[in-house]
């Protein structure tokens, strides 16, 4: 549904250099909790999951730590494959050099409520270029004592909002250019 909000939040996260939506963080703050309570997602509905599944980047971000927010230089993706039980936040350089390696976290989601999905953190470290039909990844076993949670609480075709338990607010875009299958490792 096209409003004058959701159009605001979309060419502020689209403006270029990638993190420029930070200079604009109070619009960016009402835009989000306009649209927040105008078009509410509902994971429960029909085709929510094939929705909310594909490969989305980070363009805004509430948070000051360095790997939660949106920069020039890095790409910082995250990969939702609901179908799969499966999702990677993975951190890549900008540019011609990110598909040969970044950081990446892999975890398993479960859709719980109609926003809610729960996130078990697995495996975490350095995943590489493909080399045949392989990756190069170097990834370690993760221990998350306390399961996390992101609430989902707009889902469209292109725009994500997100909630984070520690109450970070998140705006994403679909990259239809990126595809979960080429990125997602082989579940361990």
């Amino acid at each position: 549904m096209e409003t004058p909000d959701r159009q605001q939040l979309l060419t502020l996260l689209r403006e270029q250099p990638r993190g420029r939506a930070n200079r604009h963080d109070q619009a960016v703050r009402q835009a989000f909790a306009a649209l927040e309570a105008s078009q509410p997602a509902d994971l429960s509905a029909d085709g929510a999951a094939e929705l909310l599944e594909g490969v989305w980047e980070l363009r805004w971000s509430s948070s000051r730590q360095p790997y939660l927010q949106a920069t020039p230089w890095l790409e910082n993706l995250q990969l939702l494959a609901p179908s799969l039980g499966r999702a990677m936040n993975l951190l890549r350089a900008a540019g011609p050099l990110g598909p040969l390696g970044g950081i990446a976290l892999e975890a398993r989601i479960t859709i719980a409520t109609a926003q809610r999905v729960e996130v078990r953190f697995q495996r975490g470290g350095w995943l590489g270029p493909p080399i045949g039909p392989e990756r190069l990844r170097l990834l370690r076993q993760v221990s998350a004592a306390t399961p996390a949670w992101l609430d989902i609480t707009v889902l469209d075709q292109e725009l994500r909002l997100c909630r984070g338990n520690a109450g970070t607010l998140f705006a994403l875009l679909r990259r239809d250019d990126l595809r979960v299958e080429d990125l997602l490792p082989p579940a361990a």
